[in-house]
């Protein structure tokens, strides 16, 4: 108990006086500093007083599926700034191979009492997958907020990039280098912004079939041996999901004897951290991750204060940035 006390008092900046009084119940405390103190209580992962739970904490979580690709961390810069500016202390929640599910970190955040959980690249991203969890969050009432087109039948507000627009710039921008056989490598099956990318294309290109879609987990490896099929195939222009299935594209042209632009040309997605550093640099469409990461705060902010709940889901306009990767089809 005297080094909870301790440690709670140091990270609230209080004595330890009126911690003892804040998780006591009793008066002569400011409502700022029983806030800072509740919240550190959070941060420190002790459990509240039971008297004090039923209170949900100026604490935010934040969920997302990894930290390896730069997307990532790029929209946690973000959204940790937002929400401390606002007075809400972020709680990042990064899921890892064989360690803390989704499912799990909602329970975690809901055992912390949070005020609200902002997720990003989630399994409600996935047709497929348990959405049981989130249904948790909207029996409690609990604000969220989505980034990236999601299942449907959430219902939670969500913050996305235009694929549609998205698509059209990458595909746009390879026929005017004279490509007529490009290919798409995409996420999972059931996964939503990939389908939306897939309807975009057939609807820009035309296509018939999807002889020149191949799929992939969201790796370098798992792009390698996608993107291969379609080299094999004779794409000479590839379509990515996400930076890290572009990098993985090149590879696969470069272990195939292919030169990257001048025999295959690659477009990825996302413009994260260090594309400017590969080799070559690369062309990319990319995300406004500043914009949509403000804009997941202010939404979510709303519901906490009460203001109401936006439904729809707001479309940010992603921007082409050609690089390296891209040049004339072969021959021209």
């Amino acid at each position: 108990m005297t080094k909870r006390l301790t440690e709670v008092a140091k990270k609230a900046g209080v004595s330890e006086a009126t911690v003892s009084r804040v998780l006591n119940g009793r008066e002569g405390v400011s409502e700022a500093t029983r806030t800072a103190v509740l919240t550190a209580l959070d941060v420190l992962g002790y459990e509240r007083p039971t008297k004090l739970r039923g209170e949900r904490a100026r604490l935010v979580g934040l969920v997302l599926p990894e930290l390896q690709n730069p997307i990532f961390p790029a929209l946690a810069e973000v959204v940790t700034g937002s929400l401390a500016q606002r007075g809400f202390t972020p709680a990042l929640c990064a899921r890892t191979i064989g360690g803390v599910s989704e499912m799990d970190y909602v329970e975690m955040l809901l055992d912390h009492q949070v005020s609200g959980v902002i997720f990003a690249g989630g399994s409600y991203a996935l047709a497929d997958a348990r959405h049981d969890h989130y249904r948790r969050l909207t029996d409690r009432g609990l604000p969220v907020v989505l980034v990236n087109a999601g299942v449907d039948e959430l219902g939670f507000p969500r913050v996305s990039t235009d694929d549609a627009v998205a698509v059209e710039q990458a595909y746009g921008h390879l026929r005017s280098l004279g490509h007529e056989r490009i290919g798409m490598v995409l996420g999972p099956e059931g996964h939503v912004p990939s389908r939306r990318k897939l309807t975009a294309m057939i609807q820009a290109a035309g296509w018939a079939d999807d002889e020149f879609v191949e799929r992939s987990s969201f790796s370098m490896e798992g792009a390698r041996v996608a993107a291969t099929k379609l080299v094999e195939r004779g794409v000479t222009g590839i379509i990515c999901a996400s930076d890290v299935l572009a990098l993985g594209a090149i590879r696969a042209a470069r272990r195939l004897g292919r030169a990257v632009p001048a025999d295959v040309s690659v477009v990825g997605f996302d413009d994260s951290a260090f594309m400017t550093c590969t080799d070559p640099p690369l062309t990319t469409v990319r995300q406004p991750i500043e914009t949509m990461g403000q804009a997941a705060v202010d939404l979510l902010v709303t519901q906490i204060e009460g203001a109401g709940v936006l439904h729809d889901e707001l479309l940010f306009e992603p921007e082409l940035v050609v690089r390296g990767s891209t040049g004339p089809a072969p021959g021209r």
